[in-house]
C-alpha cells in the first residue's frame, strides 16, 4: 500500500428538506385544517479518527464527499427524516486545515475524536407551523437551507516516541529493520527512502514508536531533494536519534547539514533531545573511525554550550553487527521517560471548564 501523507478533498454538507403544504381531507371533519410537516435536517460531514490507518490513499481515489439532503415534510404533520451524514475516517495523527494550507480546523491525536467540518442545512418549516388565530390555513412552506461546502486538506503526522533523521544512506532503513519487525526496502547500493516508515521497538521492558523518514540533503528547506515535508512527520516525537556515516567523508559537515535543516524547519525540532551515533562502523577502520568520532564531538561542540549540554557524546553502531543498538535503544528510551515526565498531565492540559 502506497503511502499517502497530505490529501485535497471537497466536502458538502446536505440540504435541509422543503416543508410540505397539505391540508386534513378527512370525512365528516367540516374544518381540516393545515397538516404540513417540517422538513427534515441534512447530514453533516464528519471526520472520524479511527484505528487501522497509517495513510490517506484511501482520498487519492474519492476527493468530493457529499452528505445526504434531508427528507421533504409530508401530510399529516409527519416530518422529514434527518439526512445521512457523510464520514470521513482518518488516521491517528491527521491533521485537518482551510484550503490556504495555514489555518487549522481540528488535529485529530487519539481514536474516536469527532469533528464536524460542515453543518447540514436546517429543514423548512411546513404549513402547520404558520397556523395563527387569523389565518387558519396558511398555504405557504418554508424549502430548506443549503448545505455548507469547503475545501479542506488533510496532512498526516506520524504519532512516533522517536524519530530517525540522518543524510540519505545513513542506515536509518537498516537500523529501523534490526530493532523492529519494520521491513523497508534495504539493498547493497546506495538509495533514499522515499516514504516514511514505522516500527514498534522493544528495549529491556519498555516499548516505543520509532519513525523513519526520507534522508535530508542540504537545502531541503528550499525544496532540494524530497525537501523537507517529510519532517512533519516527527514533530510530535519526544527525541531523536540522528546518525551520522561514519564511512561518509567528514562526519562533522554531514551533522551540520542535517542540523541545519531542522532549524530551518523550525516547530521546535533542532531543540528536542537528539542522541547522535556514528553508523556503519563495522565498514571503517579503527583510525578511521577515530578521525570521525572527534570530526563529530567538535561539530556538537560548535553548536553552542547548550546544544553541547543537550547532547550526550557520540555512539559507535553498527546495525550490521548490533555494535552499540543496545546501548542506543537504552539512552532513546530514557530520554522518552524524561520527556514524558516534563509533559503535562491530561488532566492540566485539559483545563476543566463548567
Amino acid at each position: 500500500m502506497k503511502f499517502l501523507d497530505q490529501a485535497r478533498v471537497c466536502v458538502r454538507s446536505g440540504d435541509g428538506g422543503a416543508g410540505c403544504v397539505s391540508f386534513r381531507r378527512e370525512k365528516f371533519i367540516e374544518f381540516g385544517g393545515p397538516d404540513g410537516g417540517d422538513g427534515g435536517r441534512g447530514g453533516d460531514v464528519v471526520a472520524e479518527c479511527v484505528a487501522g490507518l497509517n495513510t490517506l490513499i484511501d482520498y487519492r481515489y474519492q476527493q468530493h464527499f457529499k452528505a445526504k439532503t434531508g427528507g421533504h415534510g409530508m401530510g399529516k404533520n409527519r416530518a422529514g427524516g434527518r439526512g445521512a451524514d457523510a464520514v470521513l475516517k482518518v488516521p491517528v495523527g491527521t491533521q485537518i486545515f482551510e484550503e490556504d494550507e495555514e489555518t487549522l480546523i481540528a488535529d485529530l491525536t487519539e481514536v474516536g475524536q469527532r469533528v464536524v467540518i460542515c453543518r447540514g442545512g436546517n429543514g423548512g418549516f411546513g404549513n402547520a407551523h404558520f397556523t395563527t388565530s387569523t389565518n387558519r390555513a396558511p398555504r405557504r412552506a418554508n424549502p430548506g437551507q443549503d448545505g455548507e461546502e469547503r475545501t479542506i486538506i488533510l496532512r498526516l503526522k506520524l504519532i512516533a516516541d522517536a524519530g530517525l533523521v540522518g543524510l540519505p544512506n545513513a542506515g536509518k532503513s537498516t537500523f529501523l529493520a534490526t530493532v523492529t519487525a519494520a521491513k523497508p526496502k534495504i539493498a547493497d547500493y546506495p538509495f533514499t527512502t522515499l516514504h516514511p516508515g514505522l516500527g514498534v521497538v522493544r528495549s529491556d521492558d519498555r516499548e516505543f514508536v520509532l519513525a523513519d523518514i526520507p534522508g535530508l540533503i542540504a537545502g531541503a528547506h528550499e525544496g532540494h531533494g524530497l525537501g523537507d515535508r517529510f519532517l512533519g512527520h516527527i514533530e510530535r516525537c519526544r527525541a531523536l536519534l540522528h546518525l551520522v556515516d561514519a564511512t561518509g567523508e567528514h562526519a562533522g559537515k554531514d551533522y551540520k547539514v542535517v542540523r541545519g535543516e531542522l532549524a530551518a524547519y523550525g516547530a521546535g525540532l533542532a531543540e528536542k533531545p537528539e542522541i547522535v551515533a556514528l553508523s556503519k562502523t563495522d565498514a571503517v577502520d579503527p583510525d578511521h573511525l577515530k578521525k570521525q568520532r572527534e570530526r563529530l564531538k567538535r561539530a556538537i561542540a560548535a553548536a553552542g554550550p547548550e546544544t553541547a549540554e543537550r547532547h550526550p557524546p557520540p555512539l559507535l553502531l553498527s546495525s550490521a553487527t548490533g555494535t552499540g543498538v543496545r546501548e542506543a535503544l537504552r539512552e532513546l528510551s530514557e530520554a522518552i521517560e524524561t520527556q514524558k515526565e516534563l509533559e503535562p498531565s491530561s488532566d492540566e492540559a485539559r483545563p476543566w471548564t463548567p
